[in-house]
Parts: structure tokens; C-alpha cells; sequence
């Protein structure tokens, strides 16, 4: 992500130029497009990890493909058909492991029945009709779709918190931050923050003023990291609001953090 603002309360940055336009920009040929590519596929590795964890794979291959998939990915001379003008980098990511799946399942599929003799589908849903060959997400569980979206969503939070955090602890004020971290998207009934303040030595005041700042530098950072992934500023409210809807039915059970 782009250096925050030196100041708690200055704004980000303008819109331009972000990793993702500066790679849908250059179409990825360029080495600054490579290298912002790079960038963004290292930050949002995890929601491929387990999107391909919930496709059925264990962690040791989940762990392969995906390293695979990013490899083909920055091996690409350009970006296929994405519009420089309504690009996301979610969509586009999303997009792509389903296509490398389907693309895995087929050689698959073609490597068993003889070489290639049979032609296959490259569509991401395609099933096998062999037990066995493909390990089926449970169709009780959360549709893969939004297992992606909402891996996404903790990863781009989180990388907004550790950010924060850091800039809590160049001012000195890292134990108090992460003393009252889990207030940051919200109050909690069952903590008590006035007892989290009083065992880093703070009042109940000083505590809620601290938390609201936080909060608010906290929205900041999200929509910095947000317009890294959009190619148009329009698009940041619109992903933001995504975000919000994807971590609001759970995300009490998972915690700011995992």
C-alpha cells in the first residue's frame, strides 16, 4: 500500500496512480505494472489460498496451486480482456483462479482418459463423474463465490489494522493500541473497555478519545487500501459498502484478526 499520511488526521492520498491502475495503465508489460502486480498479488494471496481450500484441495495443495496460479499469472504479457475503466482487482482475481481451475480439471480429466482423445469444457463448475477425482465443496457451506469475497474482505482489514498498528507504535502508543484494538470496528458488550484502558494506565476518557481517532484513521486506511484495488475512485464507497455487507453476518465470530 502507498505511504499513509504523515498526519492522524490528513486524508489519503489522490487517487492516482494505484497499483491497479498503474498496471491496467501499462496492461501489465511495463515494469512498474510488474512490479504493482506483484504487490497486489503478495497482499491477496490468502483469499486464493482458501478459496482453493474450500474447492476441495488439502492445505499442502491448495498451497501448490496457488503458487502456481500467481506464477502463471505474473508470467502473463497482458491482462485479457479487463477494462481499464471498470476494473477491480477482486473481480479480476476472482475470475482468474476459476478459469485456472477449470483449466487444471481439464488436463486432468485429459491426462486420465488417454491424452487429449475427448474434448472437455472449460467451464469453473464442471464436475467429474469419477468418485474421487475432484474432492466437491459441501454443499452445506458457504458458496466458494463468497468465500473469496469474504477472504478478501479480512485480508484487506486486516492489513488496514497492522498498518494502523504500526503507526500506533512509531508514536509510542503501541501497547495502548493493542490493548484496545477489538473496539476498532465497534463496541463489544462482553469486554470492558474501561478495564482494558486501566491495564495499559489509561482512564475511561482517555480510552473512548483514543478508539475514536483510531477509528476514524482506521476508515482511512481501509479506503487506501480499497483504491488499490479499483480503477476508478467512483468505485471506492461502492466496494467499501461490499466489504461492510461480506463481514457483517460473521464477522463477530471471527474477530478483527485471525
Amino acid at each position: 500500500m502507498e505511504t499513509p499520511p504523515t498526519h492522524p488526521g490528513e486524508s489519503p492520498r489522490a487517487f492516482a496512480p494505484t497499483r491497479w491502475t498503474l498496471v491496467l495503465r501499462a496492461r501489465g508489460v511495463t515494469p512498474e505494472a510488474q512490479r504493482a502486480l506483484g504487490e497486489l498479488c503478495e497482499a491477496y494471496w490468502q483469499p486464493v489460498f482458501q478459496f482453493l481450500r474450500r474447492d476441495g484441495h488439502d492445505a499442502d495443495r491448495a498451497r501448490e496451486l496457488a503458487q502456481e496460479f500467481f506464477r502463471r499469472l505474473l508470467a502473463r504479457p497482458s491482462l485479457g480482456g479487463v477494462e481499464p475503466g471498470r476494473g477491480r482487482f477482486r473481480s479480476y482475481l476472482l475470475g482468474a483462479v476459476k478459469h485456472f481451475l477449470a483449466e487444471e480439471r481439464a488436463r486432468a480429466r485429459t491426462a486420465k482418459r488417454g491424452g487429449g482423445q475427448e474434448p472437455v469444457s472449460l467451464d469453473a463448475h464442471t464436475t467429474t463423474d469419477t468418485a474421487g477425482e475432484l474432492a466437491l465443496p459441501d454443499p452445506r457451506g458457504v458458496v466458494p463465490d463468497t468465500c473469496f469475497d469474504h477472504e478478501w474482505a479480512v485480508t484487506l482489514v486486516d492489513r488496514a489494522v497492522a498498518t494502523l498498528g504500526a503507526e500506533a507504535a512509531a508514536a509510542g502508543r503501541g501497547e495502548p493500541f493493542a490493548a484496545l484494538k477489538p473496539w476498532l470496528l465497534g463496541d463489544l458488550p462482553a469486554l470492558s473497555q474501561a478495564a482494558a484502558a486501566r491495564h495499559v494506565g489509561l482512564s475511561e476518557g482517555a480510552a473512548k478519545v483514543a478508539v475514536h481517532r483510531w477509528r476514524k484513521r482506521f476508515r482511512e486506511l481501509v479506503k487506501a487500501e480499497i483504491a488499490q484495488t479499483v480503477s476508478d475512485p467512483g468505485q471506492i464507497q461502492e466496494e467499501l459498502r461490499y466489504l461492510i455487507e461480506v463481514l457483517a453476518t460473521d464477522y463477530e465470530h471471527r474477530g478483527s484478526t485471525r
